[in-house]
C-alpha cells in the first residue's frame, strides 16, 4: 500500500517478461510489414507494442491485482484514440490519387498496440491467439483476395459477354 491505496507491484522478471514479449510481439507483426516491402516496419510496430505495455503496467500498478480500475480503462482508450491518428497517418503518406493505401499498415499498428495492451496486463492466451490469427491473414490474406478478386473479374467478363450477346440479338 502506497498512500493508503492497494497497489499492484510486478517484480523485475514480470516487468522484463510483459515488455518484452509485447516487444516482440509487435516487432513480429513489423517484421512481416518489412517483409512485404511496407512503410511501418520492425522498429516501429515493437515501439507501438513496448509503449503500449509500459503506459498500461503504469496503470496496472495503481490497481488491484487481477483487475483493470476505471483509470487503467481510460489509459486503455487514450492508447487506442492515439493510435488511431498513427494509423491515420500512414494511410494519408501513401495516398495517392484519391488511392486508399496502407490500410493493412494501419490495422497492423493498431494490432501491435493491442497487443501492447494484453502484454501489460499479462494475458498470455490472448497475444498468441491473436498473434497466430494476425500471421494466418497476412500470409493467406493476400492470395485468398487475389482469388476472389479474379473470379470476381472473370464473373464481370462473362456477364458483360452475355449481355453484349443479348445487345446485339435484339439490334
Amino acid at each position: 500500500r502506497r498512500d493508503g491505496k492497494d497497489m499492484t507491484e510486478l517484480d523485475w522478471p514480470e516487468i522484463l517478461l510483459r515488455l518484452g514479449a509485447a516487444t516482440l510481439a509487435g516487432s513480429a507483426i513489423g517484421l512481416n510489414r518489412d517483409l512485404h516491402g511496407k512503410p511501418i516496419g520492425l522498429k516501429t510496430l515493437g515501439i507501438v507494442g513496448l509503449s503500449t505495455a509500459t503506459v498500461v503496467l503504469l496503470a496496472v500498478q495503481f490497481g488491484e491485482p487481477g483487475k483493470i480500475t476505471d483509470a487503467a480503462s481510460r489509459v486503455i482508450q487514450g492508447i487506442l484514440t492515439g493510435i488511431g491518428f498513427l494509423g491515420a497517418g500512414v494511410i494519408v503518406h501513401e495516398s495517392e490519387r484519391f488511392r486508399v493505401r496502407g490500410l493493412t499498415s494501419a490495422a497492423c499498428t493498431f494490432l501491435a498496440a493491442c497487443l501492447g495492451i494484453a502484454c501489460g496486463v499479462g494475458q498470455w492466451r490472448i497475444v498468441l491467439v491473436a498473434l497466430a490469427f494476425a500471421f494466418v491473414l497476412l500470409t493467406i490474406g493476400r492470395s485468398v483476395e487475389q482469388s476472389l478478386a479474379c473470379r470476381g473479374a472473370i464473373s464481370r467478363a462473362f456477364l458483360d459477354h452475355r449481355l453484349d450477346s443479348i445487345t446485339e440479338r435484339s439490334v
